[in-house]
Order: structure tokens, then C-alpha cells, then sequence
């Protein structure tokens, strides 16, 4: 059997997992991504309200509040803030991290953007969304769903 038939086996398979979990953890993996798009795609504005920016707007209320308060832990936790001396405010501290985001390369910045998406999706899922299934529910999900 060839690599190609066996992924296209696992990509099967991970489509029926994703077809098969609840609208909540599907829209959970869906914000992961789209957060962490709007991320890579942010471009620095003094006066923009950053979580506003990244943050669809379509959002359920309470889980926005979540992500506003959890997206700045999640790039503490990232150490993507350590070059921001003393900032506090939360919309300063995502700019500074989303800067230091956007000086990383190749592999490094994937990486780091991986894992974002894995940690917004886990935050907005509250607790439902274990790392493991994150990681291939997400990469599946950018690769069939988000792209196409």
C-alpha cells in the first residue's frame, strides 16, 4: 500500500471523527482557525480594539468573553509577549505578540500558528477537545474545510 492510500485512509477517517462531533466543538475547531488566520493576516492599527479585530463578531456572546480573556493568557503561556516590556492591556499585549509572530519564519512561525489554533480551539471548546483530537481535528479542518 502506498503513503498516499494510507493518507488518504486517515483523512477518511478523520472526516467521519469530524462529521460525527457536536455543532459546538465543530465551531470551536472552525474559530480556532479563523482566529488564528486573522492573526497571520492582522496588520497594526494604533487605534484598533486587536480582539476585536481577530474575533469573529458572529460569535455567541459568552464565548467571545472567553476568547478575550483567554487569547492573551494563550500567548503569555507562548512567551510571544516577552519582548513587551511591562505592557498590561490585553489588546496591546495580542499586537506586541501578533508582531512577534510575524518576525518568525518558515517552520517556526507554522508551528507557533499550529498550536494557537489548537489553543483557541481547546479555549472555545471549554474543556471539550483534548490536544490530541485537536491536532488532527484542526489540521484536517484547515486542509478540507477552511482552504477549499
Amino acid at each position: 500500500m502506498s503513503l498516499k492510500s494510507i493518507l488518504s485512509k486517515i483523512w477518511e477517517t478523520i472526516k467521519n471523527l469530524f462529521a460525527d462531533i457536536s455543532p459546538d466543538l465543530k465551531s470551536a475547531i472552525h474559530l480556532g482557525v479563523v482566529i488564528t488566520e486573522n492573526i497571520k493576516l492582522f496588520v497594526d492599527s494604533p487605534a484598533a480594539d486587536v480582539l476585536t479585530i481577530i474575533i469573529p463578531g458572529t460569535i455567541d456572546d459568552g464565548i467571545k468573553s472567553i476568547l478575550r480573556a483567554k487569547i492573551p493568557a494563550i500567548l503569555t503561556t507562548l512567551k510571544l509577549v516577552d519582548n513587551c516590556d511591562d505592557l498590561t492591556d490585553p489588546n496591546q499585549l495580542v499586537a506586541c505578540a501578533i508582531t512577534t509572530l510575524q518576525s518568525l519564519e518558515g517552520e517556526i512561525n507554522s508551528a507557533y500558528l499550529h498550536t494557537l489554533s489548537i489553543l483557541i480551539a481547546q479555549a472555545a471548546a471549554d474543556g471539550e477537545l483534548t490536544w490530541s483530537d485537536s491536532v488532527y481535528l484542526l489540521e484536517w479542518y484547515y486542509q478540507h474545510k477552511y482552504k477549499v
